[in-house]
């Protein structure tokens, strides 16, 4: 009976060391107390208004023939050469109905038609972009009939029904702006479709 405990008594022993139940609880110990990383990747409170540069606003009938929508563009960014310009058009009922960003080079690029030298400096570029601003919803940007009587219809921009059912209307609104140096946009309100179309 002595010789058979003698011989389990190591077994036992090795079933349950005690260097292997320290192990064990040490992991277990450590994966309790050790936290998660703080968070110091959070962003900071910023101001929404902080990187405005200029906002240029005009009411204008559009969409609807008796309340005029409002004409939007606030450039934002670091400076007026590297910023965004956020166009939209809002309804008097507070729908945006068309929103279009364009970069500081869309609206400084055709200052080239002006330059008398081969460069300009960067006081001329920045008032060139300001000028555009201040420009940009001139009357003579805003024409009746949104689609000349003497007009193709070009596939790609609006659907074919919308550009024939703004083409039949004398006296359908467009509104006219110059993105880059050549690319002239002329986006009208489609009754057919209840949304802006661009119909050249």
């Amino acid at each position: 009976m002595r010789r058979t405990l003698f011989w389990l008594l190591p077994l036992v022993g090795a079933c349950s060391s005690p260097a292997e139940q320290a192990t064990t609880s040490s992991d277990t110990d450590s994966a309790q107390t050790v936290a998660e990383p703080m968070d110091t990747a959070r962003p900071a409170a910023v101001n929404a208004q902080s990187d405005t540069l200029k906002v240029v606003r005009k009411r204008h009938i559009f969409s609807a023939a008796a309340t005029p929508d409002v004409f939007t563009l606030a450039l934002r960014g670091p400076n007026l050469l590297s910023s965004e310009a956020v166009f939209t058009i809002t309804t008097a009922s507070g729908q945006v109905i068309f929103r279009e960003v364009l970069t500081a080079p869309d609206l400084e690029a055709a200052l080239v038609y002006e330059m008398k030298g081969p460069t300009a400096t960067q006081a001329e570029r920045e008032a060139y972009v300001r000028r555009r601003l201040d420009e940009f919803f001139a009357d003579k940007n805003f024409q009746r009939p949104a689609v000349p009587a003497a007009a193709t219809y070009q596939p790609g921009l609006a659907d074919r029904a919308a550009w024939d059912d703004l083409h039949r209307r004398p006296d359908a609104l467009s509104f006219h702006y110059l993105v880059g140096k050549e690319d002239l946009r002329v986006i009208a309100w489609s009754p057919l479709r209840k949304q802006v179309v661009r119909v050249q």
